[in-house]
């Protein structure tokens, strides 16, 4: 996913208060030109729709500072949230242009159904929703997609046994789990006592029934 959004220099001395009054956000351009930042300001509303769309270390923004006469990809890498409103008071974005490779980290969507769920009793349990990876700033995928077709009850898929597209590497400890297919937390016994106690009441019912 891209999206574009349009930014303006910030004025020397600017006080970040007085800008959110009027309706900007502060934030940060970095990458562009090795350390250097270029102080910015995002309206509000431009910042509120795009936040709906982008997410933190993945999606690719067209940043542009028409002031600036500057334009370029960047990833969005922090954005700062005031802790009683919720609402964001501070974001920076960083250019991958001069980029070989970036570190980003992509959901993880699972497609399939699992044999262990579907035929076995077992739950699948999702260990991990995100990856982090590295791969070229124009080869960030929406998502890493695994297949779970395959899974039995009692099958734990690994980072390691992931098959990800061409230059994508994934980063992190190899061995951690992805998901799982785990029995029912509901015992043999348990389910013996609650379809004994649904039986009673039906029972129950049955003799009220019959006695009216």
């Amino acid at each position: 996913m891209e999206l574009t959004v349009e930014c303006q220099k910030r004025a020397e001395g600017s006080k970040p208060r007085a800008l959110r009054r009027e309706g900007l956000i502060p934030a940060n351009l970095y990458g562009h030109k090795g350390a250097e930042s270029i102080a910015l300001t995002v309206k509000v509303k431009t910042l509120e729709t795009l936040l709906k769309k982008a997410s933190v270390n993945n999606t690719v923004i067209d940043v542009s500072i028409p002031d600036l006469s500057w334009r370029g990809k960047t990833l969005l890498r922090e954005v700062q949230v005031h802790p009683a409103k919720r609402s964001p008071y501070h974001v920076s974005f960083f250019a991958i242009a001069s980029q070989d490779s970036l570190d980003v980290e992509v959901p993880i969507q699972l497609v399939g159904e699992a044999p262990g769920v579907k035929l076995e009793g077992g739950v699948l349990d999702q260990v991990l929703a995100q990856l982090e990876v590295r791969c070229a700033p124009d080869s960030i995928p929406d998502a890493i997609e695994v297949d779970i077709s395959n899974l039995h009850l009692k099958d734990i898929l690994y980072v390691n046994q992931l098959v990800l597209p061409a230059g994508i590497t994934a980063l992190g400890e190899p061995e951690r789990a992805v998901v799982s297919i785990v029995p029912s937390t509901v015992s043999a016994e348990a389910e013996a006592i609650i379809e004994e106690a649904v039986a009673d009441s039906s029972e129950g019912a049955e003799a009220g029934t019959e006695s009216a």
